[in-house]
């Protein structure tokens, strides 16, 4: 059954997101694994779409039309065309970054599409790991002597900029902010590795399997 089409207001409901911010957390992520699949053009369209998602974090049910109009002003009239755009609409359907909905008018006719944004597949950041607790022991000269020598000790933390070349920087720049430490944006990258595959193993179990183990795909 379609959705009644109506003011931006009336579907709430259809956001994942508690606040703007964590909605450009969950964008940054998907973006930082998935930008490669847009061309530049579908990139403007796909901005200009994020753009009009702010008013509720993550939806947007505005005509293509007037995100078009929005883009080729932006541009001086150097915009983008339709099917650039629905191109861009179906890859991010495709990869689990947006739900789209129909939406019909009062007299059943078709209305503009509502577009709503997917959370980044689940991945909770590293956990800070506990320090290490001294071994209970009788002997209280051992323990006051371990604890003497920890005392002057600093935990030696390494930066962003001490991360693996192994992680993409696009991805680096768009965590550092939240986490500093070198080794946790890694253990991050690998727990978004994990997810992504998870969701395209869940999305398209056969082609997946074809295209990973294939001998031709080596």
């Amino acid at each position: 059954m379609n959705l009644k089409s109506g003011r931006i207001e009336g579907f709430e409901e259809y956001s994942q997101f508690k606040s703007v911010k964590e909605f450009n957390t969950h964008v940054e992520m998907w973006l930082a694994v998935k930008k490669h699949e847009f061309s530049k053009g579908e990139l403007v369209g796909l901005k200009r779409l994020l753009r009009f998602s702010a008013k509720v974090p993550g939806v947007c049910n505005a005509k293509i039309g007037t995100l078009l109009k929005a883009i080729n002003e932006e541009y001086q009239g150097n915009g983008i065309s339709r099917s650039t755009f629905k191109r861009m609409i179906i890859k991010a359907k495709d990869l689990g970054i947006l739900t789209i909905y129909e939406t019909e008018r009062k007299n059943g006719s078709q209305s503009s599409n509502l577009y709503s944004f997917n959370r980044f597949p689940q991945c909770e950041p590293p956990k800070a790991k506990k320090l290490d607790q001294p071994i209970e022991t009788n002997n209280l000269l051992k323990t006051n002597k371990q604890k003497n020598n920890k005392r002057n000790e600093a935990p030696i933390e390494l930066d962003h900029t001490f991360v693996s070349d192994k992680v993409p920087q696009a991805f680096v720049q768009s965590v550092k902010y939240f986490f500093s430490d070198s080794k946790t944006i890694e253990e991050y990258w690998h727990m978004v590795q994990i997810a992504t595959f998870r969701f395209e193993y869940d999305q398209n179990t056969d082609t997946f399997l074809v295209s990973r183990f294939s001998p031709l795909s080596s």
